[in-house]
């Protein structure tokens, strides 16, 4: 049982640090949220399934992820083609 917590843990922890050292892109820091999410969503199941719980929120959960995931590609596609790149250093991200 403390295995799998602690994996789980462990997977967020690298989420969290992957997307703090590999900022450069902003691809890599949408892949990075979604490992958190992924660790998040595996945690929460685990959760619910050692109690016994019913799974709704892991559904609501997973629905959210995936509305984070499309609308962060959109974003990316978005962007492209004005500025030519996807790295952060690129984006004014304060507009005037």
């Amino acid at each position: 049982m403390n295995l799998f917590m602690f994996v789980y843990m462990y997977m967020y922890i690298l989420g969290l640090l992957s997307l703090c050292l590999f900022h450069k892109h902003v691809f890599m820091c949408l892949l990075s949220l979604e490992f958190i999410i992924l660790s998040l969503f595996l945690l929460l199941y685990y959760y619910l399934a050692i109690f016994g719980y019913e799974f709704y929120f892991v559904l609501i959960l997973l629905t959210f992820s995936v509305c984070e995931g499309v609308m962060g590609l959109s974003i990316l596609v978005s962007l492209i083609p004005s500025h030519g790149n996807d790295y952060l250093k690129s984006f004014n991200l304060i507009m005037c």
